[in-house]
């Protein structure tokens, strides 16, 4: 009998499991609340041997809840591999106002017909332009609009003007600001830092840096890539993160990195990240007296709509 029930649990460790299902398989609730399992969600229990991915979550949760159509949202944008704020619960859309649920770890919306859905890895689930729209619909702000959006394009090697296209279409809640966020949108932006810098100069009326400029030297050869450049000014926005301050093969590669640009005339202006969220405005104004010293015709003001998304801490 032991024997039987030690075969029996370790087998249910590979399923979804409720009270009732454990019940039937002969596995005592003592076990199910025990190290053995791990519960997501209200009567919802999976073996603790299992991965609990973000992945796992979603499909379990579909799983339990019969009237969700997808999974949407926050939950659909990181499936795609996006960049989405912060949220604990699975994001999941159903049809009707009656079949929403209210349960604890779930966020559940109400979805239209007309939304545009696929399989994400066996999870049916918004695709990566439903799920930037849906990220607008709930009032997500501009610039983390452009974030998760530059990232779904990056993740998913996706044009920008897919989610234009689907944001002019678009005619739900917020479709301004999904408007804006879409044609704000590039191609190749490698992180959220990076987004956010670009937008801090934008929104500023400064002119938009280009995105993964590639610097080549004599006879076309490839030398380095910048995330933010001024080709024409020879002027580089970088973003430091300091996350190579400790590796000694990156510092000896900027130093030879630095040593070239110099030489060639470039000039490298580096923003932390106290530089985005302590005083933005004093990046700005670094930004515009570099601009202005390589010959660029600026602004002498400032457009205030930055001081709306970026907050002066200092």
């Amino acid at each position: 009998m032991l024997n039987k029930l030690s075969n029996m649990t370790a087998t249910s460790r590979q399923i979804v499991l409720t009270r009732a299902k454990a019940r039937a398989l002969g596995i005592p609730l003592s076990d199910l609340l025990g190290p053995g399992f791990t519960r997501l969600f209200h009567d919802t229990y999976v073996g603790s041997n299992q991965l609990i991915t973000l992945r796992v979550r979603a499909r379990t949760i579909m799983k339990r809840l019969p009237a969700a159509t997808h999974v949407s949202h926050h939950t659909a944008v990181r499936l795609w591999g996006g960049v989405a704020p912060d949220s604990a619960d699975i994001h999941v859309s159903m049809l009707s106002r009656e079949t929403r649920c209210r349960r604890a770890g779930v966020a559940a919306h109400l979805g239209a017909a007309s939304v545009q859905t696929t399989s994400c890895d066996g999870v049916p689930t918004s695709t990566p332009m439903q799920a930037f729209l849906d990220l607008a619909s709930v009032g997500v702000g501009l610039v983390d609009l452009v974030i998760a959006g530059d990232s779904l394009v990056k993740a998913n090697g996706l044009d920008p003007q897919k989610f234009v296209a689907a944001a002019d279409a678009y005619r739900g809640r917020n479709a301004r600001r999904a408007r804006r966020a879409a044609s704000l949108m590039r191609a190749g932006v490698d992180s959220p830092m990076e987004t956010r810098l670009r937008l801090l100069i934008v929104l500023a009326g400064l002119p938009e840096p280009q995105v993964n400029v590639i610097v080549r030297i004599a006879g076309g050869k490839w030398r380095w890539r910048f995330d933010l450049c001024y080709p024409e000014y020879k002027l580089i926005i970088e973003y430091d993160g300091r996350q190579h301050a400790y590796d000694a093969g990156q510092w000896s590669h900027d130093l030879e990195r630095r040593e070239w640009l110099d030489q060639d005339g470039w000039r490298v202006l580096v923003v932390i990240s106290d530089g985005i969220y302590g005083d933005p405005l004093r990046t700005l104004q670094r930004v515009r007296s570099a601009l202005e010293e390589r010959g660029a015709r600026v602004p002498k003001s400032f457009k205030q709509e930055w001081s709306r998304h970026f907050i002066v801490r200092s």
